[in-house]
């Protein structure tokens, strides 16, 4: 038998462990991806009489795929801010 304990603490409210045999690795890792677990203390995978400690590789499996920011385009922003005076000056 293999489940998942995942240590949550809320602070100065407590800890909850969640632990739930019909929870797999991959639902874990979406669960935390979603926010729906947070301040995680430590994951667990307890596997026959086995416990090891797998929180980071779950939170890296679990971390969101950065995003590069675009480059910005300075040549529309130029044009933009003049249109932008051309509105404003008097007629």
């Amino acid at each position: 038998m293999q489940y998942f304990v995942v240590m949550i603490d809320y602070g100065r409210r407590g800890r909850e462990a969640i632990v739930d045999p019909e929870v797999t690795r991959r639902e874990v890792v979406s669960r935390i991806a979603s926010g729906e677990y947070g301040h995680i203390s430590f994951i667990h995978e307890i596997a026959d009489s086995t416990v090891e400690d797998v929180t980071e590789e779950i939170l890296a499996e679990a971390a969101l795929p950065a995003i590069e920011s675009r480059e910005a385009d300075l040549q529309a922003d130029r044009f933009d801010h003049l249109r932008d005076l051309r509105k404003h000056e008097p007629v």
